[in-house]
């Protein structure tokens, strides 16, 4: 369990009523950001302390891991400076609101001694920092603020609570399928496309059809299982079907030929190739799981054509669930 800090004056009430956090994946000027590859590092579990208006609104408890979301449109003009074409991160919430009235810069003498030496939350006054987003906090720290929050949220904070009963599986990553659908629709309705590739790109959402034949010209295995039967493989792309344009879509060399195990983590940034062939595994992945489906870090799963080395240059900074290094 890893402990968070979340700075939401601007959308809390869209973030609280909709369930979730949100960030961009980069500066407006396309520069990383600490607070927002944050997001990259949230797991099931993990506990989330909403800061807004100089108090703790919410205490909340992530339900997914972070994945690609276009920015919410109840945000309406809240936020220009997050005006980029590209999706953010999202990571599904489930909230609470705290019975008692915490403003933690009333409270600093005890605070201020366990904030992190970076990236902390919290100016040494106990004023908030307008540039941070997500941060994450000590274990100490959020022991202290859950005691002074009182007795419900000292319980979600400790070590020995019923994690899983904490955990809502139908909330894990619905974004992503309610995303997919809005292109798909505008795809069906976009009549510039003749029909049989208007088919064909909503078939490649499915890693089926002409993308997974395309795909069959370069590859003949799923790269990790070695499993060499195209009814148990799916076309996966390397850059997903939601960041793609239509060309990419249809593409053979942005995609791999996977088992649904497989593709299901490469989809969600779980693991990742090296352009050389070796498996990368995120920091939040379950190993165990992993190598349970055939998957261990520094495996050797073979070289990569040009194209898609270049795809995989896409996939392992936009969708690959690793914070940068600090």
């Amino acid at each position: 369990m890893r402990y968070w800090w979340v700075n939401q004056n601007q959308t809390f009430d869209q973030e609280f009523r909709g369930g979730y956090l949100w960030s961009p994946k980069r500066n407006k000027n396309g520069a990383r950001n600490q607070f927002y590859e944050n997001m990259r590092e949230v797991a099931p579990g993990d506990i989330v302390f909403s800061f807004r208006q100089r108090a703790i609104a919410a205490i909340g408890v992530a339900q997914s891991y972070a994945y690609e979301c276009p920015k919410p449109t109840e945000f309406g003009t809240i936020g220009s400076n997050w005006e980029r074409e590209e999706p953010g991160w999202r990571v599904d919430v489930l909230y609470t609101r705290p019975h008692q009235r915490v403003i933690p810069k009333e409270h600093m003498g005890v605070l201020g001694p366990l904030m992190p030496p970076r990236y902390a939350p919290l100016q040494k006054s106990g004023d908030g920092i307008q540039n941070v987003y997500l941060a994450e906090l000590p274990r100490t720290f959020a022991e202290v603020l859950a005691g002074l929050l009182g007795v419900e949220a000292q319980e979600l904070v400790s070590t020995t609570s019923n994690r899983p009963n904490l955990i809502e599986p139908k909330m894990a990553a619905r974004g992503i399928d309610e995303w997919e659908d809005k292109i798909q629709e505008s795809i069906k309705a976009n009549k510039s496309i003749p029909e049989t590739e208007r088919k064909a790109i909503i078939r490649a959402r499915r890693g089926q059809g002409l993308f997974k034949q395309n795909v069959m010209n370069i590859e003949t295995a799923c790269r990790v299982t070695k499993v060499d039967n195209p009814a148990h493989l799916i076309g996966s792309h390397i850059k997903p079907w939601r960041d793609s344009n239509n060309d990419e879509r249809l593409d053979g060399e942005n995609g791999l030929l996977l088992t649904p195990s497989v593709d299901h983590l490469f989809d969600r940034g779980f693991i990742t190739f090296e352009g050389n062939g070796k498996v990368l595994l995120s920091p939040v992945a379950d190993e165990r799981s992993l190598k349970r489906m055939g998957v261990e870090a520094g495996m050797d799963v073979g070289t990569f054509s040009r194209g898609q080395r270049d795809y995989l240059e896409f996939h392992r900074d936009s969708v690959f669930l690793t914070a940068a290094r600090r």
